[in-house]
Formats: C-alpha cells, sequence, structure tokens
C-alpha cells in the first residue's frame, strides 16, 4: 500500500481595518474587521496513519504538543468524526507568532480542513467551522476561506469581494499577547459599527494601534518608518505592519529601502485562501 502525504498551504491573512465596538458579558470584545488573505503563508503536511496516532513535527518553541492548536484541531475533528484514523503532521512555519497575521489560525484550520480532506470525514465546511471556533475566533474565516465582512467576536461572517492589492508586510521584532492588548484599560471599546459600505467609502482605523504602539517602542518605530513610503497600518493586534500597492514592483521598491535587519515580504491580496483554491483545482 503506498501511503500519500497531502501538502496545503496555511495562508496569513490581514485586519484591514478592527473596531472595537463593545464587550459581552463573558469579557469577549465586540468587533467589526475586514479579512483578506495572503499568497504567503506555512505548509502543513499531512500523511495518514492507521493506527489514530497523531505526531506532529517540528515542535514549536515553547509550545507542547499537545496544546499546539494543530494537535487540538486534529483531536476535535477525530472527535466530531468518530474516525479511527491518524496522521503524521510536519509543519513548515514562515508565519511569525504573535504577528496577527493569524499564523496559528490558519494552522488550525488546514488541519481541519485538510484532514476533513484527507480522512473523508464528510463534515461539511459550516461544522468545521463551528468546530474550529472553539480552538479561536479567527479559525473560521480560515476555515470558509473567503475574504469576509466580520462581526460579532470575528465569527459573523459575510464574504466581500475586494480588490486584491500588493501588500508589503513589516515584522517588527517583537511578540504581541492579544490577551494583554484586549485586557489593556487604554482600549476603547466604544467605536460606533459601521457597514461595509461606510467603510468603503471612509475606511477605517485599527482601534488596537495607540495601545499597542504605547507599549511596544519596535511597532511605533517601524510604524513611523514604514509611513514615509506608503499609509501603514496594523493587522489584528499587532506586531505586523502593511502597506498596500498596486503592483508587486512597487511593494519591492519599498521592501528594498527599509533597513536589512528588519524582516519582510510581499504578498498579493487573496478574496480566495490559498488553501480553497489548491483543494478545489484537487476535486
Amino acid at each position: 500500500m503506498t501511503t500519500t502525504t497531502l501538502s496545503l498551504p496555511a495562508p496569513a491573512k490581514l485586519n484591514l481595518f478592527l473596531h472595537i465596538t463593545g464587550r459581552r458579558a463573558d469579557g469577549y470584545h465586540l468587533l467589526q474587521t475586514l479579512f483578506q488573505f495572503l499568497d504567503h503563508g506555512d505548509t502543513l503536511h499531512f500523511t495518514p496513519r492507521a493506527d489514530g496516532q497523531l505526531h506532529l513535527q517540528p515542535e514549536l518553541p515553547g509550545v507542547a504538543t499537545e496544546d499546539n492548536l494543530i494537535i487540538r484541531a486534529a483531536r476535535l475533528l477525530q472527535q466530531a468524526s468518530g474516525t479511527d484514523q491518524g496522521a503524521d503532521i510536519r509543519l513548515d512555519k514562515r508565519l511569525p507568532m504573535g504577528g496577527g497575521i493569524g499564523g496559528g489560525s490558519s494552522d488550525a484550520a488546514t488541519a481541519l480542513v485538510g484532514l476533513n480532506h484527507l480522512w473523508q470525514t464528510g463534515l461539511s465546511l459550516e461544522q468545521l467551522a463551528e468546530l474550529g471556533l472553539t480552538l479561536g475566533a479567527d479559525v473560521p474565516v480560515f476555515v470558509r476561506g473567503r475574504a469576509a465582512w466580520a462581526e460579532g467576536v470575528g465569527e459573523q461572517l459575510t464574504p466581500v469581494e475586494l480588490d486584491e492589492p500588493w501588500y508589503l508586510v513589516v515584522v517588527p521584532p517583537c511578540h504581541v499577547s492579544t490577551a494583554e492588548i484586549f485586557s489593556d484599560e487604554r482600549l476603547t471599546r466604544d467605536t460606533p459599527a459601521i457597514t461595509l459600505a461606510a467603510f468603503r467609502e471612509h475606511g477605517g482605523r485599527n482601534d488596537c494601534l495607540p495601545v499597542v504602539t504605547a507599549r511596544y517602542t519596535e511597532i511605533r518605530n517601524t510604524l513611523i518608518l514604514l509611513n514615509k513610503f506608503c499609509e501603514a497600518k496594523m493587522t489584528g493586534t499587532g506586531s505586523c505592519l502593511f502597506g498596500a500597492f498596486p503592483n508587486e514592483r512597487e511593494a519591492d521598491k519599498v521592501r528594498a529601502r527599509l533597513p536589512a535587519t528588519l524582516q519582510a515580504f510581499v504578498a498579493k491580496g487573496c478574496n480566495v485562501s490559498p488553501l480553497h483554491a489548491l483543494l478545489d483545482k484537487a476535486t
């Protein structure tokens, strides 16, 4: 019997804006945001096992294997589907942790979607998104794989068609704790709700930016630098900053002018996740 390895992307995402509109009684923040994917990210390789065991390589520094979102996603799918199959999983990690571009959430979503495909468990994207929500508020958008206007805690998703510019994404040398930013008393939590039409006309901001730049001088300094070349924005709770460009060449020109010590990459915005684009071709 030949064993086939399934290799799938776990793409990055950007929050094109992020408004905090309130807070629920359970402490979760209500928000509005717009998600778009990038054609850049991690890659996961899945090789099926018949014994039900799950193995992940390599281990991430500071993260116990059983706590890794990839393994947690795989175990959730085993439980929800009742499958007796397992997998050897290898992660090629490119996305920074604590960068606000969805690395862990995207890995979890690719594990759910990829193993559902590999194991032929037959769960719908809706069911997979529900499982994903228990792992994190950003997981469902990666499971669904469409650029989306998001509300609630980020799980109420409406697919949207957006321009697909090229983005320069800069990674300041620091790790931002989302929990710390959302618990900071300086964070405003009363931004009035807007509509997608209003965003398209007037734009939006990132309500987390003032708190993040007050706490992290590396992000504040990088923002000042990037603003010299484009309208710089922050994705999620940071640390990554980005600017939009009409083509790859313009984005590359700005990247070339940044200090060589500053990590950065150029990627195309995508309304369809590269994960889904690949799987749609395969089926």
